[in-house]
Parts: C-alpha cells; structure tokens; sequence
C-alpha cells in the first residue's frame, strides 16, 4: 500500500471513528446522569416522606429546603459532565445580576430538550429552582410525580372551554385553585419556566403557522397570563431569555454527544408592572393589552437572535 492509498484510508475512517467515540460519549452521558438520579432520588424521597409525614408549617419549610439543596446537587453533578466531560460552553450577554432570594418568571424561546439543560447549567445556584406549571393529573406519574411534589413545582388544574359550557359554574374555579396552590411561594422564592411558545421550534412547525417572526414561532400569551394571574401578585421580576446554538440541525442526542460545544444565552431583566396583572379570561381589554406586550416582547426578542 503506498502513501496516498494510506492517507484515503485514513480520512474515510476518520468520521466513522469520530461517529464511534462521539456515541460512546452519548450512551456515557445517559449513564451518568442515570447513575447521579439514582444516588440522589433515596435522599429526596426520604426527604419527601419526611416533608409529608409532618404537616407543620415551619417542618414543610425546612424539608423545602432541603430538597431543593438535593436538587441543586443534582443538578450541578450533570453540570459537570456537560462541562467537564462534554466540553460544552455558555456564553452569555445581558443581565448578570441575580439573586438566590428573588420571584422570577423565566420566558425563553424553545428550540430542543437541550433548552432545558442549558437553562439549568446557566441559572442554577444563581436564581432560586427552576420550576414549571405540571398538569395536576401528572401528579400519579411514578417517581417523577412525588419528586415535583415534594420540590412544589406548582400543579395547575385547567378546564377546557367545551367543559366550562357544559358545567358554568366552575369558571374561574381552576384558576382560584391554583392561586390557593401558589400562596406556599410567598415564603420560598422561586423561578417559573414558561416556554412561550408552547413547542420546539421546527421548520415545518414555522412555516405551517407562517410565523411573522423570522427565527420564533408564534408565542401563546395564554399560558404566560395564566401564570400572572395565579402568581402575578407574588412574582417580582421577568427574565427573558434568547437561547442560540451554533446551528438548528442537530438533535438532542448530538447534545448529550459533545457535537454541540458552544451556546449563547442572551438575558434581558423585565420589572413586572400592575399593567401585566389581570384576569385573561373574562376581561377583553386585558387580553388584548396583554397580547399586545407579548408580540412586543417576541419581535425584540427575534431582532435579538439575529444579533447574537
């Protein structure tokens, strides 16, 4: 074999062996996380049984904390395979000054499962827990339902229009009962999640809504307002966030493979106004203001991406 036919045979098995050793990367990643959750689920839901069994204000408190020191531990050990192992960067723009002991609502654009990971290695042991609205009905779903219980990620019940026709009487009872779920905030400072626009970001999905916007779909201002209207008292402030990756075409498993190195995170502090807090279903005007405040947002936030 001479020296050219080696070097072709060299560089066609280049990508292949790149292939391979990213895999393992991926498969590697899977397991640590796997193994860091089993370590650290015994502890929560020892602590959970704990925050359960007695129903003392200042005991459910203390077990409060405790669980989310469980899940902040949690959290920075995957951390540190996504930055460590992985070599994956953050770059960010925009805010820096955060507080542990603030009421943030955190709106991001959406784009992969990645978002959520990045958003945690970006905030975590900077903003209190992030946390999202969870159907109530999830609360049965095993290990994952006691595990939102006990770090009070807020279950929402919400009737759908069609039921509300059939049983009148119950509107505005959801929204009433997810207040009553939130009061418990007012003691412990949190973080909301709300993707705005309520799914991943996709070409096709783009195009089928023919989005005004040039790298968003459309945002869905009832989910936003829904969390003003049960927690809009209690909330302080809104932290906008523009994620970017280097490119659109990967997949979440090109993530946990270390092929994504670098991301931008863009972050814009929001004070909440009483003009943001009012009742989206039953006041027409509200709505309408409050639509219009959300489109706002958006096409800054597209302008934004373009920027970064």
């Amino acid at each position: 074999m001479n020296q050219y036919t080696k070097e072709v045979v060299i560089a066609r098995s280049e990508p292949k062996l790149f292939n391979m050793f990213s895999n393992l990367k991926g498969i590697f990643a899977i397991l640590f996380i796997l193994i860091n959750t089993l370590i650290g689920y015994p502890f929560l839901l020892t602590a959970a049984f704990l925050k359960l069994l007695i129903p003392f204000h200042f005991s459910r408190k203390l077990w409060t904390k405790v669980l989310i020191v469980i899940a902040t531990i949690w959290i920075e050990n995957n951390n540190f395979l996504f930055r460590k192992l992985l070599g994956i960067k953050i770059n960010s723009s925009g805010e820096e000054n955060f507080s542990r002991k603030e009421w943030y609502l955190v709106l991001s654009n959406h784009q992969t499962w990645s978002d959520i990971i990045i958003l945690q290695m970006f905030f975590n042991k900077k903003i209190p827990l992030l946390k999202f609205f969870i159907k109530k009905e999830l609360i049965w779903v095993p290990l994952l339902g006691i595990a939102w219980w006990a770090l009070d990620f807020p279950f929402m019940k919400r009737y759908s229009s069609e039921f509300l026709k059939k049983n009148p009487s119950l509107k505005g009872k959801d929204i009433e009962a997810t207040k009553k779920a939130c009061e418990k905030f007012r003691y412990t400072p949190v973080s909301i999640m709300n993707f705005v626009e309520g799914t991943r970001f996709t070409k096709a999905r783009h195009e089928r809504q023919q989005s005004t916007y040039k790298n968003l779909l459309k945002p869905k201002a009832g989910g936003v307002a829904f969390v003003f209207s049960s927690m809009g008292n209690i909330i302080h402030c809104i932290l906008d966030v523009t994620i970017k990756y280097p490119s659109r075409d990967f997949s979440f498993w090109h993530f946990l493979c270390g092929r994504i190195k670098e991301v931008h995170i863009h972050v814009e502090k929001i004070p909440v106004t009483p003009e943001l807090i009012g009742d989206y279903e039953n006041d027409s005007q509200y709505q309408e203001s409050f639509k219009k405040w959300i489109n706002e947002l958006w096409l800054k936030k597209d302008k934004q991406f373009d920027s970064i």
